[in-house]
């Protein structure tokens, strides 16, 4: 039960599109991420996903639009929606997460960028 910094907690990794989990609140987890570029195409069947941006602007693909997410904004991915998270101009963005302990990386979609072990920091 201490306070958490999470700029702090930003300079512990670079690796982008690799989840790391700072923090358990009963079945939820929070999750840190640099991503930059691209992602995967995917859903959660059973899982919402909320999305805070800590850092740059966050491109929320959905199949019929796309999000523009700012610093300090968030958006919720509802379950079953497919989506890909993106940044433009090789801006490397800072986001939090918060899903579901069992939340899989890139739903039901394997993919060389799929992380199953969220390193907690």
């Amino acid at each position: 039960m201490k306070p958490i910094n999470i700029q702090e907690k930003f300079t512990k990794f670079s690796k982008n599109w690799h989840p790391h989990q700072i923090a358990v609140v009963d079945d939820m987890q929070v999750i840190l991420a640099k991503v930059k570029g691209e992602f995967v195409w995917h859903s959660h069947e059973d899982e919402d996903e909320l999305f805070q941006v800590v850092k740059g602007t966050l491109y929320m693909q959905f199949r019929d639009r796309t999000e523009v997410v700012k610093e300090g904004e968030i958006i919720v991915v509802p379950k079953g929606v497919e989506h890909n998270p993106c940044t433009k101009k090789g801006e490397e963005v800072h986001v939090l997460l918060f899903e579901k302990l069992h939340t899989a990386h890139t739903g039901n979609v394997q993919h060389e960028k799929t992380q199953t072990h969220y390193p907690e920091i």
